[in-house]
């Protein structure tokens, strides 16, 4: 058994375990937001998928797409991580991968997680900081401190220009874009991560790869 089967497997009892408590928690109540929300209000036309959303694959003919609004510091995000790796591997050359962003309150680092992966975006690579959050989640996520020195790391291990990475984390433009995918979250319904998109419409979390799979079959064959 390989460690992404291992992965698998754990993520599928942690989702299990968690699913009842997806989306239970509203965004940004009063007594939250000085712990990781943002005051943002909702997309007056929201969209699930915009054309400056990150996309994790880029099929040349697109036969779904799958969007997640995410938050790197929830506990449920990191269960579904190793499911939605494997689809991709999978599905990446007919299913457009999607992540958004969807820090939760009550996660002290979860905005600042966002604001790091979308620094890292600026210099091309998104997707490798997207997976470092998620790999190390354990070793940062529910702490009540700021973790903006092991992101920085984070940053410096990616190998990108750290002087740039400090600028833009700090640039108000980048949590504007933080902000741009809450209000789409929220103008869609979103009130908890992870929330899924399949082509445009909201689905329940599926319990397991199998699950998750086998939903995706039953789209590409429609």
């Amino acid at each position: 058994m390989n460690k992404l089967q291992r992965n698998l497997i754990v993520a599928a009892v942690v989702v299990a375990g968690f699913a009842a408590a997806f989306g239970s928690y509203l965004l940004f109540s009063p007594d939250d937001r000085n712990r990781g929300g943002l005051d943002v209000q909702p997309a007056v036309e929201a969209l699930p998928v915009r054309e400056s959303s990150h996309r994790l694959t880029e099929p040349k003919k697109s036969e779904l797409t799958i969007v997640e609004f995410l938050d790197f510091e929830c506990e449920g995000c990191g269960a579904m991580y190793p499911i939605v790796e494997k689809l991709r591997e999978e599905y990446g050359d007919r299913v457009t991968f999607v992540a958004r962003y969807f820090p939760m309150p009550g996660h002290r680092n979860g905005e600042l997680a966002a604001r790091t992966a979308e620094a890292a975006a600026r210099q091309g690579k998104f997707e490798e900081m997207y997976n470092k959050l998620f790999t190390t989640q354990k070793e940062w996520g529910e702490s009540q401190d700021s973790k903006e020195s092991v992101f920085r790391g984070f940053a410096k291990e990616l190998g990108l220009d750290l002087s740039r990475f400090d600028a833009d984390l700090a640039d108000p433009e980048v949590a504007a874009r933080v902000q741009d995918d809450q209000r789409d979250g929220l103008g869609l319904g979103v009130q908890g991560t992870p929330t899924f998109f399949v082509d445009g419409t909201p689905i329940r979390i599926p319990g397991s790869y199998e699950a998750f799979k086998a939903l995706v079959d039953d789209r590409l064959a429609g």
